[in-house]
């Protein structure tokens, strides 16, 4: 390394920077000084403060928290939770070079869509020997069973990626192919919006393309490409392995982005070699499939035996042409490096033409001189696996000692055509802010892009004008790797002098007779997991009012007793929430924190984020941030506290934060058939549990004093009302009047069975079931109560207890109603099971 020259120096923020003249830096040429395109964006950063500098982090670091952004980098501590990792500084690149760039992205798209079409075909490229058999046929997603098969249109390559490096001449090479689910293109989207709302005014000077027009291509392909009836609108899914794939997020923000319906492997069925999409009205034909699920993972019938994410039958569909999967199935051999040094002479082949973006040199040891050759340079080279199935990290020829170096020698002589050698790639250095430092600072890492292309209809390919940019984690890392912690940039192209590009396809005009005013395409997993994030988060809500109840009343009397504290903590014994065998505060505490214990808080806000997380996709940005919000609360409940103020004070705020998910479901949701599970959801839950704990408390707790029933009240959060109404002390009747026949009191028990009635009257109209009549009957009856049994000068003790002991009956009955159609809703609409048929138990 070398200091930095004046030119540098110049610059305070630079005063870090190290200037490695082995190495192409973005930033900075060979003397020290800005490149002409970085000169205004680095003009704003030196006019900034720190303070606004630190503002601009902060930003980024809300918009990623919010929003949800994360990357699971396996075996991390932090695993599915882990934050997106996004440099504050854009990677800018000049007008000029990206044309050449992407000019050479299309080409190659261009070929390897050829290249599939003929290894999938005639194989002449096999028997001409201008790729290797071994190369083809050894590799793991070369699939058999698709040989013949051409897609509709004509096209095995929808989505295309490269991943590319900038050598110390300033050249770009082709490290690797992506053809099989490129990922990384929904990441670049969100890195656009969080950078450019953190730089709004250089983003506007600069004029930074836009690469909205790239997605907008993408849907029209797949809908035009879609085997669909004249006059039918195509259904086109995104198929997620779901949310434990390291990319998940950006799965549902594309599935969001482009309009699809995020779908996993169980949500689809084949029949008569058709794809269809289970919905809560039945079967719908899909006709096209955004894949991000492996290759031999997509069919387990013909494909891999052992695969719970993919599809039984789709490579039929496929074979009959009544279904596009893009990329089409068996497209990932074309990611084995071993054939990047074969390219440039397939391409005069199938093109005419010479390669124009070059691969980094690249030998496959399948070919004895080749191999010969890599073994006499290895201390130079960084050797890799030809096919994927290995999973071997990249072993660096430099890093390794000498007898290492003779130990992957002889692994490479023993099966040299299961091994590649490519030339060490000194990356170029991008610009990283760094916070350590008093003011910040700008320092380098090594940097590579990720660029994407789709098909065009006509039949060519759009490059998106900006990239995903990837960064080391640490200075002089040789290589790049989101596994190994490292981050990201928003990339910046800057347009042309001249008009960009062509326009995108446009899209068929929609009139007054494409109005659409109900989803007709969501998943039944997509509606069960609707349902139980509505029972989840009134469940989260009902067992922290509950909690703070206890808690508040412990803390009080200071770990005395008080008959309303022993009959809350009766009541949370009976709910099975405390357990009765430890002492109180040790069984408080874990009824909070303990994750083993399927009732306490941490186990139910854990189960309203899971079942949140799989429909992240049809919930707002804000409903989404108060789930977030939910989730760190929820990790520090984890965390052992013995101070019972400080967890009275989080559970105080985990209820204000799932009281807002209320008015979210509410406000915020239009209302559709997944809204309306959600909704039953949450009647159900409520209904359960204050009917439940009422009637506990009638049989148990007859001669209940005021402060036992003002905690009842409160745990209604019907408090409030009854104070404003009776302007004294709680006493029986009206409480039972308040919270559980008032049909004014949204948290009453008939309130929620008469919502019950209206909503399942809907679907009951839709599937024929006949749910809503049930609880129309217990509205009924919860409405003709009479608690005037209950009066004590009307009535002797033994009456009144009897009419106690009828009240708490009704109430139970109603619970067990709401049990029962609970069942009846899964079994019907989300496992597709007849209830009406009768079952045979064991």
């Amino acid at each position: 390394m070398i200091a930095p020259d004046a030119a540098v120096r110049r610059s305070p923020l630079l005063g870090h920077y190290e200037l490695d003249p082995a190495r192409h830096h973005e930033l900075l040429d060979a003397d020290g000084e800005l490149r002409p395109h970085w000169g205004h964006f680095m003009a704003g950063i030196e006019r900034s403060g720190p303070a606004q500098m630190r503002h601009r982090l902060d930003l980024v670091a809300r918009q990623i928290r919010e929003n949800g952004v994360t990357y699971n980098v396996y075996a991390d501590a932090k695993g599915a939770d882990r934050p997106w990792e996004l440099d504050l500084l854009p990677q800018i690149i000049e007008a000029d070079d990206w044309e050449a760039l992407a000019a050479g992205i299309a080409q190659r798209a261009r070929l390897l869509d050829r290249v599939l079409a003929d290894l999938y075909g005639p194989q002449t490229l096999l028997a001409g020997g201008l790729l290797p058999p071994e190369l083809i046929f050894g590799h793991d997603h070369f699939l058999w069973p698709c040989q013949g098969v051409v897609p509709p249109g004509g096209r095995h390559l929808h989505l295309y990626a490269a991943d590319l490096a900038r050598a110390p001449d300033g050249r770009w090479w082709v490290v690797a192919d992506r053809t099989q689910a490129p990922s990384g293109a929904g990441y670049a989207v969100e890195n656009r919006q969080i950078i450019s709302r953190a730089f709004p005014e250089p983003f506007r000077d600069l004029r930074v393309q836009d690469i909205g027009g790239f997605f907008r291509t993408l849907q029209t392909t797949l809908e035009q490409l879609a085997p669909a009836a004249a006059g039918e609108s195509p259904l086109v899914v995104l198929l997620t392995p779901g949310r434990f794939n390291e990319t998940y997020f950006e799965h549902v923000y594309l599935a969001r982005l482009l309009g699809m319906p995020l779908v996993e492997g169980q949500d689809l069925i084949v029949r008569a070699d058709t794809v269809f999409m289970k919905t809560l009205g039945g079967l719908r034909r899909v006709h096209a499939i955004l894949r991000r699920v492996d290759d031999d993972f997509c069919d387990p019938l013909e494909l891999r035996d052992d695969s719970a994410l993919g599809v039984p039958g789709l490579l039929a569909a496929v074979r009959a042409g009544r279904v596009l999967v893009a990329n089409a199935l068996g497209s990932g051999v074309l990611e084995s490096p071993g054939l990047l040094g074969f390219l440039p002479a397939v391409c005069e082949r199938l093109l005419g033409e010479p390669l124009a973006l070059p691969a980094v040199a690249t030998w496959w040891c399948g070919e004895p001189p080749v191999c010969a050759e890599a073994l006499a340079e290895l201390q130079r080279l960084v050797v890799k696996p030809a096919f994927p199935a290995r999973r071997a990290d990249p072993l660096f020829g430099p890093e390794l000692g000498r007898s290492r170096l003779n130990e992957l020698r002889a692994r490479i002589a023993a099966a040299p055509g299961h091994w590649v050698a490519q030339e060490l790639v000194q990356l170029s250095q991008a610009p990283v802010w760094q916070r350590q430092h008093a003011r910040g600072a700008i320092v380098p890492r090594a940097i590579s892009l990720r660029v994407y292309a789709v098909a065009t209809p006509g039949g060519g390919y759009q490059v998106m004008p900006g990239a995903l940019s990837r960064i080391a984690a640490k200075a002089g890392a040789p290589v790049v790797s989101m596994q190994r912690g490292g981050g990201s940039k928003d990339t910046w192209v800057l347009a042309p002098a001249r008009a960009a590009g062509a326009e995108p396809p446009q899209r068929r005009p929609l009139g007054a007779r494409d109005i659409i005013r109900r989803d007709q395409f969501l998943p039944s997993r997509l509606i069960e997991n609707l349902f139980w994030t509505g029972r989840y988060a009134e469940r989260s809500e009902d067992t922290t009012r509950l909690l703070r109840v206890v808690l508040a009343r412990y803390v009080e009397t200071a770990g005395g007793t008080t008959p309303a504290l022993a009959a809350a903590l009766d009541t949370c014994r009976h709910l099975e929430l405390v357990a009765a065998d430890r002492p109180v505060r040790e069984a408080l505490f874990a009824a909070v924190t303990d994750t083993s214990s399927p009732n306490s808080l941490a186990s139910v806000l854990a189960g309203l984020f899971w079942s949140a997380a799989q429909v992240r996709g049809r919930l707002s940005q804000e409903n989404w941030r108060g789930l977030v919000e939910i989730q760190r609360e929820t990790q520090a409940l984890t965390r052992d506290r013995a101070d019972l103020g400080e967890t009275l004070d989080l559970l105080n705020r985990v209820l204000m934060a799932t009281s807002a998910l209320a008015g979210f479901a509410f406000d915020d949701m239009t209302r559709d058939d997944g809204w309306r599970f959600l909704v039953i959801g949450r009647r159900i839950e409520r209904l359960q549990f204050v009917a439940d704990v009422t009637a506990w408390l009638l049989r148990h707790r007859p001669q209940a004093d005021a402060a036992t029933l003002e905690w009842l009240l409160e745990l209604a959060d019907s408090i409030i009302t009854y104070r404003m109404r009776y302007l004294s002390p709680p006493q029986l009747i009206p409480t039972l009047d308040l919270i559980v026949c008032d049909p004014a009191n949204p948290h009453s028990v008939v309130f929620q069975a008469l919502e019950l009635a209206r909503e399942l009257g809907s679907v009951d109209a839709e599937f024929g079931s006949r749910c809503a009549e049930r609880f129309a009957a217990v509205a009924g009856r919860l409405g003709a109560c009479d608690l005037s049994a209950l009066e004590e000068s009307l009535f002797g003790e033994g009456l009144r207890a009897d009419a106690g002991d009828a009240i708490a009956d009704l109430l139970a009955g109603s619970a067990a109603i709401a049990r029962e159609v609970s069942d009846e809703l899964a079994l019907r609409h989300f496992a597709h099971v007849d209830v009406s048929q009768p079952t045979v138990s064991a």
